[in-house]
Parts: structure tokens; C-alpha cells; sequence
């Protein structure tokens, strides 16, 4: 019986699976079902083929001692082998050499890059700009971004119509003391009453209908509304005063 066909009846009789013997031994399924059929290429060498012989019939139950001498018989005795062909990997890994660097056309460069800057240099030294254009001109371009137009909207506005009350100017300069007192004209109360000194100049502003008494009427100058009213008489006069309408001077 071949060294497969013991490490795979080894393996059912244990109840295993190449799954279950890969996960304990490390080695992939692949190499364990090619060296159940007798095939130890995938392994990498002789070195490899008897490790995975070893590890496999440990975890299956087999002695791996005949096994390897088996192994041996056909493949031949493991030789001397040295450290760096254990470690090796199964397939050569193919090394570039560097490329040699030659140094003649980079020096051509480095005079070509000297012997342009010493011609920049030359021409800059004859160019007659001073040096604040040449500052200016080596400045970076402002770009303007343009602001967005914002088109305002402006509600109409509504203006109150409601037409002003009328109201009654009334102006009073005195020329000599007089008394003035306001009386509602409907129910005759007196509403306020004032002495005015001579020389002085009193207004009022009248919304709804009133009696004015008037003391001493040749002493003062009146206007109502802008308007003179004449005074000619000494006694106590009663002005009434409409917004509405014009004023009536009763002799009281």
C-alpha cells in the first residue's frame, strides 16, 4: 500500500475530514488530497514532502516512521541541506539588478541648466524696467468674482387716506389784560378760563364745537383760522366756534 492510501484509510478510519486534518496540521487541502493520490510536487521539495508525511499521519493515528522510509526508497535519502534551502520558496523569485546609473547625461543637464540661468541673469541685468514693474509684474492675477445682482422688490406703500378732521385755529394777541373763558356751547359749562396779560399771545386748537368769552374785547386782537375778527363793541362778547362752519360773534 502506497503512502496515500495509508494516510487516506488512516484518515477515514479516524473519522476525518481533509478539511478537518488541514485545519489541524496547517497544510492546505490541496496538498493533502495530492499526497493522498501519491503526488508530493505541490509540496516544494523533499524537505516539505516528509514535514507534511510527519504532520499528517500524526493527527490521523499512523506511525510516520515506515512512511518516511518509504518516502525515501523512492525519492532517495535526504541529503545535506543547507540553511538557505529550507527557507527558500518552492518556486525561484526572479531578482532585477539595478540599472546602472550613468552619470554623463545628468552632468549635461546640470551645464545646460547653469548656463541658461547665467543667460537669464544677463539679459535681466540689461532689461531697463526698475524694480518695482518687475514686482508688479510677477504678481499673480486677481481674479474678481462678479457679485450676484439682488433685485429688490419694494412693497407699494399705502398711504391713510382718511381725510384730517377739522379743527378751529384760534389766535389771540393782547394788547391790553383781558379774561377768556371756553364753555360748552350745548349745555353752557364752563370748560376753562384764562387771563391774558397785555403783550402776550395765546392759541388754541379746537376739534369740536365751543363758546369762547371774550373780557375786554377792544384790548385784544383776534384771528380764527387765520382770519381777523373784528371786536368794536366794550362789553363781553361770546364767540361761537363750529370746526365745521364759520364762527358767530353773539354780544352777551
Amino acid at each position: 500500500m502506497s503512502i496515500g492510501d495509508t494516510l487516506a484509510e488512516a484518515r477515514r478510519h479516524a473519522g476525518l475530514t481533509i478539511t478537518q486534518v488541514s485545519q489541524q496540521t496547517r497544510i492546505r487541502e490541496s496538498i493533502i488530497r495530492s499526497i493522498e493520490q501519491g503526488d508530493f510536487s505541490p509540496c516544494g521539495g523533499d524537505f516539505y514532502a516528509r514535514g507534511h508525511i510527519r504532520s499528517i499521519a500524526a493527527v490521523v493515528g499512523v506511525d510516520p516512521a515506515p512512511l518516511i522510509r518509504e518516502y525515501d526508497e523512492e525519492h532517495g535519502p535526504p541529503g545535506s541541506m543547507r540553511a538557505s534551502q529550507i527557507f527558500e520558496p518552492a518556486t525561484p523569485i526572479k531578482i532585477r539588478e539595478p540599472r546602472r546609473f550613468h552619470l554623463g547625461p545628468v552632468l549635461g543637464l546640470v551645464v545646460l541648466a547653469a548656463i541658461g540661468y547665467g543667460a537669464y541673469h544677463l539679459v535681466s541685468s540689461h532689461t531697463p524696467h526698475s524694480s518695482a514693474n518687475a514686482t508688479d509684474t510677477l504678481r499673480p492675477a486677481v481674479t474678481t468674482t462678479p457679485r450676484p445682482t439682488v433685485t429688490v422688490t419694494q412693497s407699494p406703500v399705502t398711504h391713510n387716506t382718511t381725510p384730517a378732521k377739522p379743527e378751529t385755529v384760534i389766535k389771540l394777541t393782547a394788547l391790553q389784560a383781558c379774561w377768556i373763558g371756553f364753555d360748552n356751547p350745548t349745555t353752557g359749562q364752563s370748560l376753562s378760563q384764562v387771563t391774558v396779560q397785555a403783550g402776550q399771545t395765546m392759541t388754541w386748537h379746537e376739534l369740536s364745537p365751543v363758546s369762547m368769552v371774550i373780557g375786554n374785547p377792544p384790548g385784544i386782537q383776534l384771528t380764527v383760522n387765520g382770519k381777523p375778527e373784528p371786536l368794536s363793541t366794550v362789553n363781553v362778547v361770546t364767540l361761537k366756534i363750529n370746526p365745521l362752519s364759520n364762527p358767530q360773534v353773539t354780544v352777551g
